[in-house]
């Protein structure tokens, strides 16, 4: 019998200790629990198109070879460019998405029809672009 009393003594202290370890000390404060958003909350709100790249956009489009293939409100070889805006709404994920498209091409979006890729414009015009398209669906 003595020789189960010092395990069992042992034991005990071992459990009894770790119980103590995992309860807040005496006066801490208690994390404040997370709570899931209210149906109330909005969702952040996009960031807002800056008007000079919309006239940036609207001067480069202009001066481009997309409107070979594109019109503001009349589908041709690829989308009109309304369309586009109602698809996509303005966001930086969505203007990063779609200059990505125009320097690197894409098919599949629109049609079979492949849009050319524009490998020499740069990234800065392209987004500029994209905002001016997107621009469109605020209006």
């Amino acid at each position: 019998m003595k020789r189960l009393a010092i395990p069992f003594f042992l034991l005990m202290c071992v459990l009894g200790n770790a119980n103590a370890q995992t309860k807040p000390a005496a006066g801490a404060k208690k994390a404040p629990a997370k709570t899931a958003p209210s149906a109330k909350q909005k969702p952040a709100a996009a960031p807002a198109i800056k008007p000079q790249d919309i006239e940036d956009g609207k001067m480069l489009l202009t001066k481009s070879d997309c409107l070979a293939c594109h019109k503001v409100d009349t589908k041709l070889v690829g989308p009109a460019y309304a369309e586009v805006a109602k698809k996509y709404p303005y966001s930086a994920a969505n203007v990063d998405l779609l200059s990505s498209k125009i320097i690197n091409g894409g098919s599949g979006t629109w049609g079979a029809v492949p849009m050319a890729a524009h490998p020499s414009l740069a990234a800065a015009d392209a987004k500029k672009m994209v905002s001016y398209i997107l621009s469109l669906n605020a209006k």
